[in-house]
C-alpha cells in the first residue's frame, strides 16, 4: 500500500464519485454514490444541496473503507464539478436558501433572450468568452436573488455566499469560499482578459459582488479540513477544476494545440490555446482551462449534445440490444455503412452549427439495410460531430491538430476510436486511467501540496493505453464527408 495518497471529489449531475491515487496515477479505489435531480416545472432541473453533500460523504466513506488505506495517508484533495450549478447558501450558518439550479435548467431563457434582443450579446462574449444562454450560471443566480425574498439585500451585504458546486464544497470542507478560474469563467460574470469578476457583468444581471467568492488559482491549498465528519481534520483542500478543464489536465494536455474529447451523454472537446484567449470566429467557447500561477491557460471549447445518448435511444428506443455494449461487435459484424448516415441532431445540433431546431436524421437506406449498418452510422455520426468540431478549433488556432486524447465511457469502443482517427485524419489516444476529470483534480492537489514538482513530472506520469492510427483512404473520407455535409443540411 502506498505511503501517500490523493483524494479526487467528482461532483456530477447524478452522483458523486471519490477516487483514491497514488503518485504514480494509479487507482486505488473508488466510489461513486447517486442522488435525485428535481423537476418542478417542464425545462426546470434542481438539485438538493444536502443530497449533493451527503453523496460526496457516503463516497468519500465508500472509497475509504473499499481501499483500506490509513486515511492519514492523504496528503490533498481535489475537487472537480459539474460547472454552471449554481447556489446561495448563508455564510454563518451554511444552509442553502434555495435548491441549486442546475446546469440543464432553461427558466431564464426569456432574460437572456431579453438581453440580445438588447443588443448586449457582443459586450458578453467580447468580456466573458460565453454567450447569453441559460446554461451558464449568472443568469441563474439573478433568478434566485429574484425569487428568495430579502435575498438580494442578504447578497449585498455579503451575508450569502454564492457559488457554483465547487466553491460550496470547498466552503464545506474547509469554510474557504472560493472558486478556481475555469468555474469562474462559466459564470457569465467573469472578464477573461482582467482575470477577475467584471463589475459591468454583475451589473448586467443584478448580482451583488460582496456575495463572490475569492477567485484562486486552480492549484493552491485553499484551507484544511475541518468538522466534516466523514474525514480528520487537517487535510490540505489543494486543487480545483470545473469538470472538462479537469480532463484536460488529467489528459495531461500541457502544450497548445493539444486537445481532449470525453465521451459521455454528450461529448465535450477542448482544445489548449496557450496564454492568450482566443476569440472563436466558428462557434466554440473560449474559457480558462486552469491557473497554476503566474498566469491561465486557455482553451476553446465545443459540444456536441449527442454521443452516447445515441447509443441509448437505438438500445431504449428502438431496442437494437439488450445492452449498450453489444453496439460495437453489431456495428463491427458490416465493413461500412452501406451508405446510411445518421445525424445524432435527436436533441439539436450543438457546436459548431447550433441549431436547436436541428431534429435526427437517417439518410441512405435501402432494402439491404440492417440494424448493423445503423448502428454504425451511428458511431460514425457521433464521430463526425467531433470531426467537425475540432476541425473550427484548427481554423480559430490557425494550426492543424496533431492528436485528440479521449476519455468517458464510450472511449471504450474501439471500433468508435477507430472510426474517430479515420475521419478525423489523426490519432486517437486512449490512456490507461479513462476516468481523467477525478485524476485533473487529483493532480491539481498533488501539485499544490509537493506530490509533484512540476507538471512536467504529471506528464511522465500519464500512461497510454492504446493509440488508434488513420488507416482510411484520403478519397474514401472524402466521399464520405459530402454525403455527412448534405445529411446535416437536410437535418
Amino acid at each position: 500500500m502506498p505511503l501517500e495518497t490523493l483524494l479526487a471529489v467528482d461532483q456530477g449531475t447524478t452522483g458523486s464519485t471519490a477516487l483514491l491515487l497514488d503518485p504514480g496515477l494509479h487507482v486505488i479505489a473508488s466510489c461513486n454514490v447517486e442522488f435525485p435531480n428535481h423537476f418542478p416545472e417542464p425545462g426546470w432541473v434542481e438539485h438538493d444541496p444536502e443530497d449533493i453533500w451527503s453523496s460526496v460523504g457516503r463516497a468519500v466513506e465508500g472509497v475509504l473503507a473499499e481501499s483500506g488505506v490509513d486515511v492519514r495517508s492523504i496528503r490533498g484533495i481535489g475537487i472537480t464539478n459539474q460547472r454552471e450549478t449554481t447556489l446561495f447558501w448563508d455564510r454563518r450558518t451554511r444552509v442553502p436558501i434555495h435548491r441549486a439550479l442546475v446546469w440543464q435548467d432553461r427558466r431564464t431563457a426569456p432574460l437572456c433572450r431579453a438581453l440580445r434582443e438588447a443588443g448586449r450579446e457582443g459586450f458578453v462574449r467580447e468580456r466573458t468568452g460565453l454567450v447569453l444562454d441559460p446554461y451558464f450560471s449568472g443568469t441563474k443566480a439573478a433568478w434566485i436573488l429574484d425569487h428568495v425574498p430579502g435575498s438580494r439585500d442578504r447578497a449585498a451585504r455579503g451575508d450569502l455566499c454564492f457559488g457554483t458546486i465547487d466553491t460550496f464544497l470547498a466552503f464545506r470542507l474547509c469554510g474557504a469560499h472560493v472558486t478556481d478560474p475555469s468555474n469562474a469563467s462559466r459564470t457569465l460574470l467573469f472578464d477573461l482578459h482582467d482575470m477577475a469578476w467584471s463589475a459591468e457583468m454583475c451589473d448586467l444581471l443584478g448580482v451583488p459582488p460582496a456575495c463572490l467568492p475569492r477567485v484562486g488559482r486552480s492549484s493552491e491549498v485553499y484551507g484544511l479540513t475541518r468538522d466534516v465528519g466523514f474525514l480528520p481534520d487537517g487535510i490540505p483542500v489543494a486543487g480545483m477544476a470545473g469538470d472538462q478543464q479537469s480532463a484536460l489536465f488529467g489528459q495531461a494536455c500541457f502544450e497548445p494545440g493539444m486537445a481532449k474529447c470525453t465521451y459521455g451523454t454528450g461529448a465535450f472537446v477542448l482544445l489548449q490555446t496557450g496564454d492568450t484567449p482566443i476569440p472563436s470566429q466558428h462557434g466554440m467557447l473560449t474559457t480558462v482551462a486552469w491557473d497554476l500561477g503566474p498566469g491561465p491557460r486557455y482553451a476553446l471549447e465545443g459540444s456536441a449534445f449527442v454521443a452516447g445518448a445515441a447509443v441509448q435511444w437505438l438500445r431504449d428506443g428502438l431496442g437494437f440490444f439488450a445492452s449498450a455494449a453489444e453496439i460495437e461487435p453489431l456495428a463491427a459484424s458490416v465493413p461500412d455503412t452501406g451508405g446510411v448516415v445518421f445525424v445524432p441532431a435527436l436533441t439539436g445540433l450543438g457546436a459548431p452549427h447550433w441549431r436547436p431546431e436541428a431534429r435526427g436524421l437517417l439518410a441512405g437506406l435501402t432494402r439491404g439495410t440492417t440494424r448493423a449498418h445503423v448502428a454504425r452510422a451511428v458511431l460514425e455520426g457521433v464521430a463526425w460531430q467531433l470531426v467537425d468540431i475540432l476541425q473550427a478549433m484548427a481554423a480559430d488556432l490557425g494550426a492543424p491538430l496533431k492528436e485528440l486524447r479521449v476519455d468517458g465511457g464510450a472511449a471504450r469502443n474501439d471500433l468508435l476510436l477507430g472510426l474517430q482517427a479515420d475521419l478525423l485524419g489523426v490519432p486517437c489516444v486512449r490512456p490507461t486511467v479513462l476516468d481523467t476529470t477525478a485524476l485533473g483534480a487529483a493532480c491539481l492537489a498533488g501539485l499544490a501540496v509537493g506530490v509533484w514538482a512540476s507538471p512536467d513530472e504529471v506528464a511522465a506520469a500519464w500512461t497510454e493505453d492504446r493509440r488508434f492510427l488513420p488507416s482510411l483512404p484520403a478519397e474514401e473520407v472524402t466521399r464520405r464527408r459530402r454525403a455527412w455535409t448534405d445529411a446535416v443540411a437536410k437535418a
